[in-house]
């Protein structure tokens, strides 16, 4: 099957999951997940933008918190860590990128330019200006492409709200590129989880059915989480139950 009727299936499928015309989206992905030799990332790329239409807006993490040297990062230039389809969505024309040293968006589409903009005023990685933060205030859903529940970095704008023992790291200072070329300096606080690991899994136990829609897209398992209802159930739970969301490394 060619990768033009690859792409025209994943918009078919992603209809029947709720993903249409208009949505706003954040996407974590695996293209391996999908089990199709030949699959490109930029057939997925255009199917998930088909998905959405001109009105709609696709974001994806572009997390970097692996770069070398680990102190500096260029907006423009420096990779993501986080597979092939959202390292290939962030070089392609028109996507734009947030400005930060670990927990950067890129996203294409009406929305994108205004939920990206203020990313950099953050001192934290998911702060009140990150994308992440602003999707749990909008109609938007979270779409984990073939990559389960766990990777869902929205969840740690949730934890900010309400910070849980394991959350908060040391502090780093960072050389800041942004896309004008004048590079600064800049403290941040980081995430640490040394010794739990992240199980956001967990919120499929909380879905009261306004949560998680279900299903394939193609051979990979994929959820689309309400970003509303993600906040609604998750952080009560997270503030009475500090853990709820890790295990601890043993």
């Amino acid at each position: 099957m060619t990768n033009d009727r690859l792409a025209s299936r994943i918009v078919e499928d992603l209809a029947r999951l709720g993903v249409g015309e208009g949505s706003l989206i954040m996407v974590h992905s695996s293209l391996k997940a999908f089990g199709i030799d030949g699959l490109s990332p930029d057939a997925v790329i255009r199917a998930l933008r088909d998905a959405v239409g001109e009105s709609g807006t696709l974001l994806m993490p572009a997390l970097s918190y692996s770069q070398s040297p680990p102190d500096v990062h260029d907006t423009v230039q420096t990779p993501s860590n986080v597979g092939v389809i959202p390292e290939t969505f962030r070089t392609q024309p028109g996507t734009v990128r947030s400005i930060h040293p670990t927990h950067s968006v890129c996203g294409v589409g009406p929305l994108a330019a205004g939920l990206l903009a203020d990313h950099a005023a953050d001192s934290t990685p998911c702060g009140p200006n990150s994308p992440f933060r602003r999707i749990l205030e909008l109609d938007a859903k979270i779409v984990m492409l073939g990559c389960g529940l766990r990777p869902n970095t929205t969840m740690h704008a949730i934890e900010e709200l309400s910070p849980p023992p394991y959350l908060f790291g040391d502090d780093r200072a960072y050389t800041i590129t942004p896309h004008d070329g004048r590079s600064y300096r800049k403290t941040y606080r980081t995430h640490g989880f040394a010794g739990w690991t992240q199980r956001y899994d967990r919120i499929a136990d909380l879905d009261d059915g306004s949560l998680l829609t279900s299903g394939n897209v193609l051979n990979a398992a994929v959820h689309v989480i309400d970003t509303r209802a993600l906040k609604r159930l998750a952080l009560p739970v997270l503030a009475d139950r500090p853990l709820y969301f890790v295990d601890e490394d043993r």
